[in-house]
């Protein structure tokens, strides 16, 4: 009994010695290595993804995502009940159009809306090079999620969102993303969980994206059908389209002075 108590004392030690061995940056560096390695994510010139975003209650909506990583352009489409939205930031300013709440014309974002268009521009994303992008990250320990161990990391973004990245013990590939911001004035919590990792041209990208906003009703399902990396993607579709002033509608005469 004592041997075997000293064995499983040696091997929790051992255990805790392996994890600290472990620091954010060598967890960091494995991930992106996990991902296809900083060449293949650098040379990503351009993506273009398609797929579908399930909402819940039978709705479902094709999605088209295109990013110019380097000039910090990203753009979405996406259809609903026959109508398409139209979200984008051509790395200056942001715009929409939304015909769904009856704004058929493009119009600018609010800063909260391009804050949040904005991520969706950094392909690479915030681990990568995330001491020039003026992150933190530390290391929480190691857990277990849903019996598969995992490694937790805490990544501090310069705006100040906060986000728990899940990091699979064996493959270094994102699991789940717990993020905390301010939106609108208001905390909001949202909890991402990846999956169905595919490699194309080079990069590793979960195709199944499945996002729960605390307090939604129902979360959002985003499943992947392709993805066509530097593909010729214009450079002029981020840009807001310029909106044509409607002829004004003709004033009636006055009427003729009563004699």
């Amino acid at each position: 009994m004592l041997r075997k108590t000293l064995a499983c004392l040696l091997l929790t030690g051992l255990t805790a010695l392996a994890a600290a061995a472990q620091t954010a940056d060598d967890l960091v560096a494995k991930n992106i290595e996990a991902r296809g390695g900083r060449e293949a994510l650098k040379a990503v010139q351009s993506a273009r993804t398609t797929g579908k975003m399930n909402m819940g209650q039978g709705m479902e909506a094709p999605v088209v995502l295109e990013v110019l990583p380097n000039a910090h352009k990203v753009r979405m489409d996406f259809t609903i009940q026959g109508m398409t939205g139209t979200q984008a930031y051509n790395g200056d300013s942001g715009w929409q159009v939304m015909p769904f709440m009856g704004k058929t014309d493009p119009e600018p974002m609010s800063a909260d809306d391009i804050k949040e268009v904005r991520k969706n521009s950094d392909f690479q994303g915030p681990l990568f090079d995330y001491k020039d992008k003026g992150n933190k990250v530390e290391l929480l320990g190691k857990a277990d999620l849903e019996g598969t161990p995992v490694y937790k990391l805490r990544l501090t973004e310069k705006d100040g969102d906060v986000t728990t990245i899940y990091l699979d013990a064996e493959s270094y590939l994102e699991l789940k993303e717990e993020t905390s911001r301010v939106v609108r004035g208001q905390a909001t919590d949202v909890e991402t969980t990846f999956g169905d990792y595919k490699k194309v041209s080079g990069v590793t990208m979960p195709f199944t994206i499945e996002v729960k906003t605390k307090g939604a009703p129902a979360a959002q399902v985003i499943t992947i059908d392709k993805v066509e990396i530097n593909s010729d993607v214009p450079a002029s579709r981020f840009d807001m389209p310029k909106v044509e002033k409607k002829p004004e509608a003709a004033k009636p005469s006055a009427a003729p002075p009563k004699p």
